[in-house]
């Protein structure tokens, strides 16, 4: 029942707050009567907000979330989300829009919340489980609300206005239940259990990243640190992998265990030292690249699709079917995750080319979505491309996350995603907003599309440069006379099956 309870409220939370009828027709809603905008005021001036507001708060959310143990960052991000459809309901004006994206940042910052909250109230052995619920709560949430606004839209003659009454209902039954959930009394980072300080002490201030047995068949981020994983006791651990590999995601101490506060200084100081120790990885650096790279894209991609839709096919002349194509777009992209793990691909061999072909078939979406301009064709090509970057995402998070610490494992993802964000607000400030080029949708798809053929590009060239070091090393070995590395060592097991999105 310890487990049960947090989890049932967790879930429900990310079920409610991602039911959200309106969200394939909110460019549609702001383009019609109720709110009377321009799509250049849409467009160019109120959606780059979020963008911006994303990229501010992310880091902030994310200190206060670990600072404050999690559960007032669920509450306020449950009450931006109210505040945010509340204002759609009533707020008018491209000011009073700018404001409701700027909420809506603070809310989607706050997700780090949501995805470590369960981390520290249940037992290291239910980590994979648990995670995988709150990640299926939030994906079924998203295709329900999706499917209900199509359907009233469609089949119940419903207004879009009516969109928004059911999604600020569905916001308010979700900020009902943060404020039920138990407060855990630990965190990463600000208030640590004694046990994981020592241990960082023993290790030189560096927090472990594996189990020793694992220690040969990762990559080398751990070399200076694994006698302080084989020092540590296993209460002290949290995992989260495919039982099968072995993989873990560390969190230090249980939940009944005591806490020790950490100043922010030590704190930043932690971070940074991880940072420079991960970064060192090259293979940790390559996927991490691509993380960055193709998420701005996407972010790009998804959050302006819906004004290309409407250009195409507009909705005030024309039935538009937005919310069949975003559930088919979800329940693809979760069906893509789980191909992910049935792939037998070496990754470590072939990774950087299938990042080349399927970034090039990103890119071909793009522009098939962008140069046709046949609805029907859009709605393709968007779920294909959406269902791709899943598909790539998933195997990105494993290959990252499988020799990480849960310290490191949210250290190194925030980062791609502030970089990702970084990205995407220069992307946003020179190609969309009116401050810039303020570039018309069309021609804007037409950017994003070179911008994902160039992703390509860079991993061709880093696959080529891989294989020529391969072949020069293999070279150098037999001129000395020693056995080439594949036949001294058996081959490597293929990458073992990937669980989360």
């Amino acid at each position: 029942m310890s487990r049960l309870y947090p989890t049932v409220l967790l879930c429900a939370y990310g079920f409610f707050s991602n039911l959200r009828p309106l969200e394939p027709f909110l460019t549609a809603f702001l383009l019609g009567h109720d709110k009377n905008l321009t799509e250049t005021e849409v467009v160019n001036e109120i959606y780059p907000i979020w963008t911006y507001s994303y990229l501010l708060l992310l880091f902030p959310v994310f200190l206060a979330t670990d600072y404050l143990c999690y559960k007032p960052v669920l509450v306020l991000q449950a009450t931006s989300l109210v505040v945010t459809y509340a204002m759609l309901w009533r707020a008018q004006g491209t000011l009073a829009m700018q404001f409701l994206e700027f909420f809506f940042g603070l809310a989607t910052a706050a997700d780090v919340a949501y995805y470590s909250y369960i981390y520290s109230v249940v037992e290291p052995a239910q980590y994979q489980r648990m995670t995988g619920f709150c990640r299926s709560a939030t994906l079924f949430g998203s295709a329900a609300g999706c499917l209900t606004g199509q359907l009233l839209l469609s089949v119940a003659k419903a207004k879009l206005l009516h969109l928004v009454y059911v999604t600020l209902a569905s916001a308010a039954v979700a900020f009902v239940a943060p404020w039920f959930l138990p407060g855990p009394k630990r965190s990463l980072f600000f208030h640590r259990s004694p046990g994981v300080a020592e241990d960082e002490q023993q290790g030189g201030g560096k927090p472990s990243l594996e189990k020793p047995e694992d220690v040969e068949v990762r990559a080398p981020l751990n070399a200076k640190t694994s006698a302080v994983s084989e020092a540590a006791p296993s209460g002290g651990k949290i995992k989260q992998a495919s039982p099968s590999a072995g993989v873990s995601l560390q969190v230090s101490g249980p939940p009944e265990a005591g806490t020790q506060d950490v100043g922010l200084v030590r704190v930043l100081k932690i971070l940074f030292e991880d940072f420079v120790q991960c970064y060192r990885c090259r293979p940790l650096l390559a996927w991490s690249l691509w993380w960055a790279l193709a998420t701005c894209g996407y972010f790009q991609i998804v959050n302006y699709a819906q004004p290309l839709w409407e250009t195409v096919r507009p909705s005030q002349d024309y039935d538009i079917y937005n919310g069949y194509v975003e559930t088919l777009s979800t329940l693809f992209g979760a069906l893509a995750a789980l191909l992910a793990g049935c792939l037998p691909t070496s990754w470590s061999l072939w990774g950087e080319l299938l990042l080349c072909v399927l970034s090039l078939l990103m890119a071909v979406c793009v522009f098939v979505m962008d140069l046709l301009g046949n609805i029907w064709v859009c709605y393709a090509s968007y779920v294909l491309f959406r269902t791709t970057y899943m598909l790539l995402i998933t195997v990105a998070t494993y290959q990252i996350a499988a020799s990480l610490s849960m310290q490191r494992y949210a250290l190194v993802f925030g980062v791609n995603t502030f970089v990702a964000l970084l990205l995407q607000s220069l992307l946003t400030l020179v190609v969309v907003d009116s401050a810039g080029l303020g570039l018309n949708v069309f021609t804007q798809f037409l950017v994003y599309g070179v911008y994902f053929a160039v992703i390509a590009g860079i991993f061709l060239l880093a696959w080529a440069y891989k294989l020529a070091s391969r072949r020069r090393s293999k070279q150098e070995v037999l001129m000395n006379g020693g056995t080439p590395p594949e036949a001294a060592s058996p081959p490597a097991p293929a990458s073992p099956p990937l669980l989360s999105i």
